[in-house]
């Protein structure tokens, strides 16, 4: 189709905004681009030593456009991320102190018939790991159902990997020891007696 046709029929205006082209091969990318630059700032008569009134783009900087973009994105999500989980440790660290809390003669007791204060630790920080487990296996659980969902509705190509899976059961173990730690120790430091007191 002639260019003329596209601009005033098509377009609707007296000018192209983009003109696409190629080169014969890799290595004369460079020379065609300065070829073009000449050429058109010959046809628009744009003075020696003023600036171009036009814009070339080269494919590896679209290419770096976006691949700068995709890690700002990463980035984004990496921070949203460690903020949820920040939240969600915080709130196994909070659950585990009630729960220590309201076990308080239970632990007395346990500690008065010959529970060492690695027992008491180990059993706190393995509940509070399976507290973070389940979480994750919840999330993991709506994630790939949601990944799902999209693939189906927006006919968009979704993958769900093992590595993924894997990786976060590893995380909310890390973040269930991690948070668990201090609720744990504190139980397993009781005074067996003021436990038993404790009311």
């Amino acid at each position: 189709m002639p260019y003329t046709t596209v601009m005033k029929k098509i377009k609707g205006q007296p000018w192209l905004d983009d003109i696409m082209c190629s080169a014969v091969s890799a290595s004369a990318v460079t020379q065609a681009e300065e070829d073009i630059a000449a050429l058109l700032r010959e046809r628009h008569h744009i003075k020696p030593g003023a600036d171009d009134d036009f814009n070339l783009r080269h494919p590896t900087e679209i290419a770096e456009a976006v691949k700068a973009s995709t890690q700002t994105m990463e980035l984004l999500l990496a921070a949203v991320a460690s903020v949820s989980l920040i939240v969600g440790g915080i709130g196994i660290m909070n659950i585990m102190l009630v729960s220590v809390t309201e076990r308080t003669r239970e632990i007395g007791l346990r500690q008065a018939v010959g529970a060492r204060t690695g027992d008491v630790l180990r059993q706190f920080l393995v509940e509070a790991v399976i507290l973070s487990l389940i979480g994750g296996a919840i999330g993991i659980l709506v994630g790939t159902v949601a990944a799902q969902t999209i693939a189906h509705t927006l006919n968009w190509p979704t993958r769900v990997s093992t590595n993924a899976i894997a990786l976060a059961f590893g995380c909310s173990a890390a973040i269930g020891m991690f948070f668990g730690y201090y609720p744990a120790a504190r139980a397993a430091h009781l005074d067996p007696i003021e436990a038993l007191r404790f009311e």
